[in-house]
């Protein structure tokens, strides 16, 4: 049971349907707000459960930043429960501007850019047509004549491939990415809780076979009615096209019956900035941080 605020509990996997099922009612569009996301990365986000006007609120702890709620799942006296989460917390971080709109009160904002989410249309990835995405398909095209590539899904038979090529990910990470050392880490363990438990958290995915070895994968889940979220999406560097030949598989496969594809932020790095870009996003879904009330 997840408890009256201002009391919290640890999320745990036990919590998956409970919070499911606020989930589902909200229909979040930030992607952050799944079970499964909350849950692979509890070591770093260190996330606590409470109900707030019968909202249920959840509040991080990570190492490298101020402590934060995320916006309340629901539609309850929103500015009182606000400023119940602001008793606690210096502020409430990865609000979507669709919050924001349900708010009468006057609060000082912070756009929060290294967070917003890239939303691809499913068809966009999936057919990568027209001259802005020559590039994308000229490698696509090289990692065919060069490869005998296969997709298939992701099972637990492939789980121990998977693990495999995370850590070769992890031995191989580029400079920018070294600079986030800690972060990084957490990272690895996430893609791993989630390989871990892909199952009992409701996850889908593809895997990418290359002479008998898994060479990439992904794995995500359903966001909204017309979204999937894409969490962990991994390729092998050493192999020239198969990470635009996965992500274009994985939109024409078991992501086909949704229209968007949310694919989460790039969290401040440019080269990830650049990347995400370059698939020419149907739209950010900006985020802000909400700090205190405002003057008035």
């Amino acid at each position: 049971m997840i408890p009256e605020f201002p009391r919290m509990k640890p999320l745990e996997l036990a919590d998956r349907d409970d919070v499911n099922k606020y989930l589902e009612a909200y229909q979040p569009e930030i992607c952050e707000l799944t079970f499964a996301n909350l849950y692979i990365w509890r070591h770093w986000e260190k996330p606590q459960l409470t109900l707030v006007n019968g909202n249920l609120c959840i509040f991080c702890q990570p190492p490298d930043e101020p402590a934060y709620f995320l916006e309340p799942v629901g539609n309850n006296r929103l500015d009182e429960t606000v400023k119940a989460c602001l008793s606690v917390a210096p502020r409430l971080s990865r609000l979507s501007e669709s919050f924001l709109k349900k708010l009468s009160g006057n609060f000082r904002l912070k756009e929060d850019r290294d967070n917003f989410d890239y939303v691809y249309l499913t068809e966009d990835l999936a057919n990568l047509r027209g001259k802005k995405y020559d590039g994308k398909r000229n490698l696509i095209r090289k990692f065919e004549q060069n490869c005998r590539g296969e997709v298939g899904s992701l099972t637990g038979a492939w789980i121990a491939g998977c693990l495999k090529l995370v850590e070769r990910w992890e031995a191989n990470s580029p400079e920018e990415n070294r600079t986030m050392d800690e972060r990084g880490r957490a990272a690895s363990k996430a893609i791993k809780e989630a390989l871990g438990n892909y199952e009992p958290l409701g996850l889908s995915g593809m895997v990418a076979i290359i002479d008998g070895q898994v060479e990439g994968f992904c794995l995500g889940e359903r966001l909204n009615r017309e979204t999937a979220v894409v969490h962990v999406e991994l390729a092998s560097r050493e192999i020239p096209g198969l990470h635009q030949y996965l992500n274009r598989e994985c939109a024409r496969t078991i992501w086909k019956e949704f229209r968007f594809l949310n694919r989460e932020q790039d969290a401040g790095l440019p080269g990830l900035r650049r990347s995400k870009l370059s698939y020419h996003p149907h739209r950010l879904v900006k985020k802000f941080d909400l700090v205190e009330p405002g003057p008035g």
